[in-house]
């Protein structure tokens, strides 16, 4: 599989955004069967932006809105549009996107709009590239039950991708498939053929409060008890932020840290951004699901330890990933946003660790998410789980 990254700052004119794009590309020679990945910023007119780049390249494109993204070539980018082109004579690429999901129907209908595109492949499907919005409402949806439902309905096929995100209004993120714009909706495209995708997941905890709890009562994304108290007296006991009820801002640089059980013997430990206290129930939402039984805990997050992870991230890649195998051309690449916004001034920190060091003829784009999806390993057996993340870097290598 080949690869190449464009990207351009203009959003306002488009016919001079996608001119800009043609002429980055001029040199990129497409095999049989290609794909595009695009990031916009959250004003972006895509669907008049995707008339201009379809009456050009004649092949599926999946995406989303992003607060900011990152480039190979120009690094961090606060605003514009950025566009990855993958393309291999022995891979096949296929598209698709359901409609608007509520909490009741998302099952079903991401496995429909996977399935739906099954016939098109001819061999076992290696990967899927996954963006999704955020259902927010009174049930609220958490990001592991939108990876559970594409993991039940492809059978656990590896998922890399990462939530959609907007410049911090949660109103106007956006996921994109083709001519299709939806928000609380999944775009996934489905690759099958010559390909051995890798991943770096990282988290950038590296300091934790010195309690931790058993999460003894909870419902999917909801905790309701830590040990004996309620999660809100709990909270009061550690001295903590109980006041107010929309709490995201208050928690957003201290993760909960929560230890998930898989399988028989295995563990996988994730970041979870608090959202929520209702003071009725005592109670506190979560962006992703907390299991009852599992330990939950608190982290700090700081500059120096997202920087840190961002850096031991690409020295996997740069030294152990593309070295093993020559066929390795692509990277995509998903940052947390309370990354993005523990980098305070320096928002080009993370992109620092890869300028100037990408090797001859790698591409890389990447962008800032609400949330990411990436396999990572249990702790006994090593095997790959797919999962809803915060507070990561996460890396797929193609």
């Amino acid at each position: 599989m080949r690869s190449v990254s464009l990207y351009t700052e203009e959003i306002d004119d488009l016919d001079e955004a996608v001119r800009d794009l043609k002429e980055q590309a001029k040199d990129f020679v497409l095999q049989k069967n290609s794909l595009a990945v695009i990031f916009t910023e959250d004003e972006t007119d895509y669907p008049e932006l995707y008339k201009r780049i379809s009456a050009i390249w004649d092949f599926p494109i999946i995406g989303c809105s992003a607060l900011a993204m990152l480039s190979g070539r120009e690094g961090y980018c606060p605003v514009g549009i950025s566009m990855m082109i993958l393309t291999a004579d022995d891979c096949t690429f296929t598209a698709g996107v359901t409609e608007e999901l509520t909490p009741d129907d998302y099952r079903s209908k991401i496995r429909e709009a996977y399935t739906s595109q099954l016939d098109k492949h001819n061999s076992e499907i290696k990967l899927i590239l996954c963006y999704s919005g955020m259902i927010i409402n009174e049930k609220n949806v958490a990001g592991d039950d939108l990876a559970g439902a594409i993991d039940e309905a492809s059978g656990g096929v590896p998922l890399y991708g990462a939530t959609a995100s907007d410049g911090f209004s949660f109103n106007n993120f956006r996921v994109y498939c083709n001519d299709k714009t939806v928000m609380n909706g999944q775009v996934f495209a489905l690759i099958s053929g010559n390909i051995n995708p890798r991943f770096v997941c990282i988290n950038s905890i590296g300091t934790r409060a010195s309690f931790s709890y058993e999460i003894t009562q909870s419902d999917s994304n909801h905790v309701y008890r830590l040990g004996y108290g309620s999660f809100i007296d709990t909270l009061r006991k550690e001295g903590m932020e109980v006041s107010k009820t929309d709490v995201l801002g208050s928690y957003i640089l201290s993760p909960f840290i929560v230890k998930v059980g898989k399988g028989e013997s295995d563990h996988v430990e994730v970041a979870r951004n608090l959202t929520a206290l209702n003071h009725t129930t005592g109670a506190g939402t979560f962006l992703g699901v907390m299991p009852e039984g599992s330990t939950l805990s608190i982290g700090i997050i700081t500059r120096n330890d997202v920087q840190k992870s961002v850096e031991d991230a690409f020295n996997t890649v740069f030294t152990e990933i593309l070295p093993s195998d020559p066929g390795y051309h692509t990277l995509l690449c998903t940052s947390c946003c309370a990354r993005f916004l523990a980098l305070a001034n320096n928002t080009s920190a993370e992109a620092e660790t890869y300028m100037n060091k990408l090797p001859e003829g790698v591409s890389l784009m990447g962008f800032y998410a609400y949330g990411e999806y990436c396999p990572i390993e249990g702790d006994m057996t090593g095997t790959l789980y797919n999962m809803f993340h915060n507070f990561t870097f996460t890396i797929l290598v193609m």
